[in-house]
């Protein structure tokens, strides 16, 4: 595949000595894994987080944060490399339509999680894996086919898309909690090498290159916390996007960085977190892939991950006992701090706060006994019936709880009901969606229709779909194609 010297130039620059290090071992890794390294159970996971992520995509042009950026980046214009989406075919440079895409697919906070099981990791939970890399490779992939080089096939896709998956994935591993706590998001900040290196295989950078791309990322790489319930915390996906893509752009073209940007007193891990894990970070890269072991999540609920337990514990009690809302008294929620510091509006007054507010989350589950995309409009949170049930729920610290620690989500809900009856769940920490109770494939159908629907024709769901179990998936240009002919809702 010939890369035009518009996206990137072959530009000779000389490795460091010090190729022992793991920012080598990462560019090495980047470089030299060949699609025939790749395992099936991965391409088949891989398959399933590029059907949601797409739906994903095509859904968050319900979001004014999309729909701002679309606008703002259709005005800005710019080099015609990839198609914006929602933009009816528009192109503007990758790293411009990068932001808009990443932005959009997280933009309900509905995309798939990484999982961890060390107990270390207060949260346990930690990227968004999948939208950083698959953006970056299809914009790219968009924008190398625009420019009258060969169309990236199928393999190339997947090979990019992995390659950053794992490459997140392991960095995110590797970080200390200590990363979160002091209020990065790494969704944000992790996700800008995730990006990077699915760019970087379709630019075709040599190993010396990639290392400058992991320097120029870890610079890059932002996004903290105190946004969350914000149009700014999707936005963090958005420019990990972005960021990765002009990481890998720059490099291409011989711009340097340190070469050992994951590596010593002034790298990315010992700034933001202390230092990697040096344990942990002796497996390296690709001796097990994560999106196998320990694997991903896909979200049932468009909210933090963090919430889903518990949603499910209310939710199951709610159908299990036939409670409509007028017979709810008062809802109890017993939870560590791992739910109640991150989970953190004591009421929502806004969709964005509900997606952190165990109170809006519990109320959905009463009122609606589910919570699609659309309980999270501002409107629905808004309404006396909604506000008033809110109202209803007690969050309470549980010392016995949080003295179990945070490598599970655990939590317990009460209902006590008008008639004076309670009724009480301890949350399933076998979750839906979680790699021990994956979404079966008709409820990843289902998700991805209510996340399409009127927003894209029938035609275009069908192409989608394959993804999932067709044959023939679409390539990187028909996804593209099918994303920038979205229609915009209203």
């Amino acid at each position: 595949m010939h890369i035009n010297h518009s996206l990137a130039a072959s530009v000779p620059v000389l490795a460091p000595a010090t190729d022992g290090t793991l920012t080598a071992r990462c560019a090495r890794f980047i470089v030299d894994t060949c699609f025939e390294d790749l395992p099936v159970a991965a391409l088949d996971i891989a398959r399933r987080c590029m059907f949601d992520t797409s739906g994903l995509y095509i859904a968050g042009l319900h979001e004014a944060s999309t729909r701002l950026l679309v606008s703002f980046a259709a005005e800005q214009g710019g080099a015609p490399q990839s198609r914006l989406l929602g933009a009816g075919g528009q192109r503007v440079p990758a790293t411009a339509a990068a932001r808009v895409l990443g932005t959009s697919a997280h933009a309900h906070d509905f995309d798939d999680t990484q999982v961890s099981h060390d107990p270390r990791h207060v949260y346990g939970l930690l990227t968004h894996p999948t939208v950083p890399p698959l953006t970056a490779a299809l914009v790219v992939a968009d924008a190398v086919a625009a420019r009258g080089d060969a169309a990236v096939g199928w393999n190339a896709l997947m090979r990019a898309f992995l390659i950053g998956f794992e490459v997140e994935c392991k960095i995110s591993e590797w970080l200390p909690a200590e990363h979160y706590l002091r209020g990065h998001h790494s969704s944000g900040t992790v996700g800008t090498f995730g990006a990077m290196a699915a760019a970087a295989c379709l630019l075709q950078l040599d190993a010396a290159q990639v290392r400058n791309a992991i320097g120029i990322a870890a610079s890059l790489a932002a996004g903290i916390r105190c946004n969350f319930g914000t149009m700014t915390k999707p936005l963090h996906v958005g420019r990990a996007s972005e960021n990765g893509v002009l990481a890998a752009q720059l490099a291409g073209r011989g711009f340097t960085a340190d070469p050992d940007a994951l590596d010593g007193r002034w790298g990315f891990p010992a700034v933001t977190a202390g230092g990697f894990d040096a344990a942990k970070t002796a497996e390296g890269f690709g001796a097990t892939w994560s999106i196998v072991d320990p694997g991903v999540s896909i979200k049932p609920y468009p909210s933090g991950i963090l919430t889903h337990q518990t949603m499910d514990a209310a939710r199951a009690l709610v159908i299990e006992h036939d409670i409509q809302p007028d017979q709810v008294a008062q809802i109890d929620l017993f939870a560590g701090d791992n739910i109640i510091n991150p989970i953190r509006y004591p009421l929502a007054a806004n969709g964005l706060q509900a997606k952190f507010s165990m109170p809006a989350l519990l109320t959905m589950m009463v009122l609606f006994r589910d919570a699609p995309i659309r309980a999270f409009e501002d409107g629905t949170v808004a309404t006396d019936t909604f506000q008033q049930m809110q109202r209803k729920v007690r969050v309470h610290r549980d010392a016995q709880i949080n003295a179990q620690g945070f490598d599970r989500i655990r939590s317990r809900v009460r209902i006590t009901l008008v008639d004076g009856r309670t009724l009480e769940r301890e949350a399933d920490l076998r979750y839906r969606g979680g790699p021990l109770l994956p979404m079966t494939d008709q409820e990843m159908s289902a998700k991805f229709r209510a996340c399409t629907d009127g927003l894209i024709d029938t035609a275009a769901a069908q192409r989608l779909t394959c993804l999932l179990d067709g044959p023939e998936p679409p390539l990187a240009d028909e996804m593209m194609a099918i994303f920038s002919a979205a229609r915009q809702p209203g």
